[in-house]
């Protein structure tokens, strides 16, 4: 997943299992447990261009929340987690009963997209399809869900760990970048 930008935790694991010939599904590791040694491989070999690149992605995350903020944008997944590889998009979730209004401000933005359709799993045995837009901000890809307005009080199951995905709001992830910054050397 680090090495080659596989987002998808099945199908990494459907590599994995295919290069070391393991035929048992109960061999292969929990995606938790895949999140925990993505971080810890980030840790040991990709310290320093790893915050660099997270660091960006935050920041395109920012950008794109602060010009969509009428749709009370949360940043989700792994930029948010903090396990993000370079090639990773950054995952929003915005919240419209419209979902063309997020279209209409896209184009007056001046931001070419690409409506996609997402399914994210809202009840524990079910996938459930919304609209998508692909956008990019600062050179970073954006991938943004468009849940209806109510949908703010419920997230999304994880996919990595089954549990209510975490969302940050844009003061939330003002405040990661604080952190970042606070945390880097002065030169």
């Amino acid at each position: 997943m680090a090495e080659h930008g596989i987002e998808d935790y099945g199908l990494a694991k459907r590599k994995a299992a295919q290069r070391f010939a393991i035929t048992a599904g109960v061999m292969l590791p929990k995606n938790s447990e895949i999140e925990t040694a993505l971080l810890e491989y980030q840790r040991l070999f990709e310290a320093a261009a790893h915050a660099e690149s997270l660091q960006a992605q935050r920041q395109a995350a920012l950008a794109a929340m602060q010009r969509l903020r009428e749709f009370e944008p949360r940043l989700v997944g792994a930029v948010l987690s903090g396990t993000a590889t370079r090639h990773a998009p950054v995952q929003l979730h915005l919240f419209a009963d419209c979902p063309e209004s997020v279209t209409i401000k896209l184009i007056d933005s001046g931001i070419a997209y690409e409506v996609t359709e997402q399914h994210v799993r809202m009840e524990p045995e079910r996938l459930r399809a919304y609209p998508g837009l692909r956008f990019r901000i600062a050179d970073q890809p954006i991938e943004a869900t468009v849940f209806p307005e109510d949908g703010i009080r419920q997230a999304p199951f994880s996919r990595v760990d089954g549990r209510p995905m975490r969302r940050a709001s844009t003061p939330e992830v003002e405040v990661l970048l604080g952190a970042a910054r606070a945390e880097k050397p002065a030169p």
